[in-house]
């Protein structure tokens, strides 16, 4: 392995772009010329960094993974070694990061099985704290904060905008909904709808997200159609099955619409039951 980017060499600078002289980039590598590459990280062959991102001292970034633009991975990370899965028996599986990412010191972010899809995927502008773990096949979507040494197992998937707090484990083939906020050392076994505020071991929700829904800007009408989904969910002593149906048949307008069809895709597609 040597040093390579579209013919720069080690140490070499570019007006915003450098590779540090003790780094090791394998010569297939494909980096932007932009791409800032910090002491004694190891970037193998079928890596692909876009433009602006930086790569932190000691990081290794390897697999065949593509991350996006403007991304900043910090020192001591590890980005798309194969997956902790006993049945991985070397197929030539994924990791896909988008654009303007944050990842933080230890991180550790697999690629994907065979047994799924095949890739791993995180989406954009996520904030990922200090020792995260993002197993194999998981998808995260776009905006969301893991907090410190928060635990994706396998398969799972965190939806737009949900705030995952510090030491929480979440299950295997679990998903996470959108603007959700789970509380600090949370234990999620059961798919958490979108919209609530959860936490504890085991797992309750609390009410909603209203803080959050609030910082996104969500109007009154939007929020209000969201409080009568809470209401159905968990309020008034309803069936799973009856609650989806009443959430269906909500009068809601335009813009809240959304919100309801959010609501009714994780239930539908729900195999662990939601937290309750």
């Amino acid at each position: 392995m040597h040093h390579a980017r579209r013919g720069l060499k080690a140490g070499a600078h570019t007006a915003v772009g450098s590779i540090h002289p003790t780094a090791i980039v394998d010569a297939a590598a494909q980096l932007d010329a932009s791409v800032q590459v910090g002491p004694y990280a190891v970037i193998g062959p079928h890596v692909v960094i876009g433009a602006g991102s930086t790569v932190g001292a000691h990081a290794v970034i390897e697999g065949r993974t593509t991350i996006g633009a403007g991304n900043h991975i910090f020192q001591f990370a590890s980005v798309g070694a194969p997956p902790q899965d006993k049945k991985y028996a070397g197929e030539s599986t994924e990791l896909v990061i988008g654009e303007r990412n944050t990842i933080r010191e230890f991180c550790t972010i697999n690629t994907g099985t065979a047994q799924d899809r095949g890739v791993t995927s995180v989406g954009d502008d996520n904030w990922i704290m200090a020792y995260v773990h993002i197993a194999h096949d998981c998808r995260v979507g776009n905006g969301t904060v893991l907090a410190n040494n928060a635990t994706l197992a396998g398969h799972v998937q965190v939806d737009d905008f949900a705030i995952i707090g510090g030491l929480t484990g979440i299950h295997q083939f679990t998903r996470v909904g959108a603007y959700v906020m789970a509380g600090f050392a949370s234990h999620i076994s059961q798919d958490v709808p979108p919209f609530m505020m959860v936490d504890g071991h085991p797992l309750a929700v609390r009410g909603l997200n209203l803080e959050g829904l609030r910082r996104r800007g969500f109007s009154a009408g939007r929020v209000a159609a969201i409080k009568q989904m809470h209401r159905l969910l968990y309020r008034q002593g309803l069936t799973l099955a009856a609650a989806r149906a009443a959430i269906a048949e909500l009068a809601v307008d335009d813009e809240a619409r959304q919100d309801v069809a959010r609501m009714l895709a994780l239930l539908d597609a729900s195999s662990r039951g939601i937290a309750r």
